[in-house]
């Protein structure tokens, strides 16, 4: 039986020192935060996802986005190395829990950066963005890893946000949303539907057409749900300030066999 987890860690209390790179800082409430972080992982298991906690990185503002720190496709992990070197002793306690889940772990090595945020898959395509975190040398390596295992790796260019998946995700049936113009080139996917808000570009898929999008994209959310899915809204303002969205604040692992 495939898994339901998700990893996800705690936010550092030194949160509000996240980095902000395409947006203005803006005064984050870390208790908030906290609050929200708490309900995002309620979400998460009111749909039948068993979370699973990586041990906390407090001296690591931006460690609450686990998912820049690896990338999973079966049951293999590949550990980045983030593109901004002051992330780079993030990924140790999530190497250990991957490990601990029974991954096979790999790793980006120097020069190579690769961020999780930068690699959005749908089905066997593993979509990753070339911009300020993931370089050549990290595209070369995931191609490595996962060509193997029958992916097919497709580089994106990423200019305009942080992430590939600050820009995109996909919905189910593997359209890719995204609010145009802040993605570099839609035609390099199959099908692209836009969407009336920034926040609007992200979803989690939940399984069984639930999609949890954050709360400050109404529109989007009555677009999907106008198309059949199931939206499942969270608050999580003090994440966007950094430049979070749903997508960055866990791991989904789908296909782990115990």
């Amino acid at each position: 039986m495939p898994s339901q987890k998700a990893l996800i860690r705690r936010p550092s209390p030194r949160l509000a020192e996240g980095l902000v790179t395409h947006i203005e800082r803006a005064k984050v409430d870390v208790g908030l935060a906290v609050e929200q972080w708490e309900a995002y992982a309620e979400a998460l298991r009111a749909h039948g996802w068993e979370t699973v906690e990586v041990d906390p990185a407090d001296d690591c503002p931006d460690s609450v986005f686990v998912e820049d720190a690896v990338v999973v496709f079966r049951n293999v992990a590949l550990i980045g190395r983030p593109g901004a070197e002051r992330r780079r002793g993030e990924t140790a306690g999530v190497e250990e829990a991957v490990a601990r889940l029974g991954c096979s772990v790999n790793w980006v090595w120097e020069p190579g950066t690769l961020d999780g945020g930068d690699v959005l898959k749908v089905g066997d395509t593993i979509y990753v963005g070339r911009g300020g975190r993931t370089n050549a040398v990290g595209i070369q390596q995931l191609r490595a890893v996962f060509e193997p295992l029958g992916a097919r790796v497709v580089a994106v260019p990423v200019s305009k946000v942080l992430h590939l998946k600050s820009a995109v995700t996909a919905l189910p049936d593997g359209t890719v949303v995204g609010h145009e113009p802040l993605v570099d080139t839609p035609s390099l996917f199959p099908r692209f539907l836009s969407v009336p808000e920034e926040a609007g570009s992200h979803v989690v898929l939940l399984g069984g057409g639930r999609l949890l999008m954050a709360a400050s994209a109404p529109k989007t959310a009555e677009l999907f749900a106008d198309l059949g899915h199931e939206p499942v809204l969270v608050d999580i303002s003090e994440f966007e300030k950094l430049e979070g969205c749903v997508t960055c604040l866990s791991v989904r692992l789908r296909e782990l066999y115990a």
